[in-house]
């Protein structure tokens, strides 16, 4: 019984332990994502004004620019995945990781040759344990995410982009990263972002009166300017909506890990009450017993 007992004690212990140190890990996540929506929210107009503008000019111009224009046969799609670069968040990773995988699937049904671009220790992970090779990967910085990074990326995507296919360049470019829907909610998307795809922003700019566009000096130098930074802002903007999800998802996961802790504290609280009470009869017994047998 006195064995029994201090196992579960010492199971009492370790579970307080593990309680007080995911504790402080949802505090510190509850606190950071207030901030990280913040920028969330911040970016967001920016993204939107500039996918106007862009909208605007492959809407009412009859130029042919590479970034907007559909190759006739695609060969290879780069598929850029956003995890984190730390656990302890749940299905965060996890769930990003399948949806590419399926994306992969489906372009590879389709004919096209897939390489990856990783961001985020995780997926870096991923990748090295199965021996699957990928063309860039950018660590660190994924929970405060930084615009030079974004550019950094930009610049590396634009390059393969700009590249003839057989040359080692890709045709098309998807983006898969998580979006903060709720506390309790972050959903995978996957967006395609090159060739472009003028989709936000068009039903604006054709639902208003008939406006003549005059472009200086012109569409296509217009254009040259825009989509960089249209590039850079959505891919900014993907950095910020799964560093907020990544802080959502490890609150989430924190706060169910203390609820667990405290579930084990009660369970083996009363397992080793009942261990100190049976300890307490069979002594009982044992005094009583040992009286009779001298009295007799």
């Amino acid at each position: 019984m006195g064995a029994q007992l201090r196992v579960y004690r010492q199971r009492i212990r370790s579970a307080q332990t593990t309680k007080k140190i995911t504790r402080a890990m949802e505090l510190i996540a509850a606190s950071r994502i207030q901030k990280a929506k913040a920028r969330v929210d911040a970016s967001n107009p920016y993204t939107t004004a500039i996918t106007r503008a862009v909208s605007a000019v492959a809407v009412h111009s009859n130029t042919d620019h590479p970034l907007l224009t559909e190759p006739e046969r695609i060969e290879r799609a780069a598929v850029v995945i956003f995890t984190s670069d730390r656990g302890l968040a749940g299905a965060f990773n996890s769930q990003v990781l399948r949806e590419a995988e399926e994306l992969s699937e489906l372009l590879r049904s389709e004919g096209k040759e897939v390489t990856y671009y990783l961001i985020g220790r995780k997926a870096q992970g991923y990748f090295a344990f199965r021996n699957r090779p990928s063309e860039r990967v950018w660590t660190g910085g994924t929970e405060n995410p930084v615009f030079e990074t974004a550019q950094e990326i930009s610049e590396a995507l634009l390059t393969a982009f700009g590249t003839e296919t057989a040359e080692g360049g890709v045709d098309e470019i998807h983006l898969v990263y998580n979006r903060l829907i709720s506390m309790v909610s972050q959903v995978p998307q996957v967006h395609r972002l090159l060739p472009l795809e003028v989709v936000e922003g068009v039903a604006e700019v054709e639902a208003g009166p008939g406006s003549l566009y005059e472009f200086e000096p012109d569409a296509d130098t217009v254009l040259d300017r825009l989509l960089p930074a249209y590039i850079e802002s959505r891919l900014f903007n993907a950095l910020l909506e799964s560093a907020a999800a990544k802080h959502a998802a490890t609150q989430k996961a924190m706060k169910s890990a203390s609820d667990n802790a405290d579930a084990l504290i009660r369970d083996f609280t009363r397992l080793a009450n009942n261990a100190r009470q049976a300890e307490i009869t069979q002594q009982i017994s044992e005094i009583v017993g040992g009286a009779d047998a001298l009295s007799s």
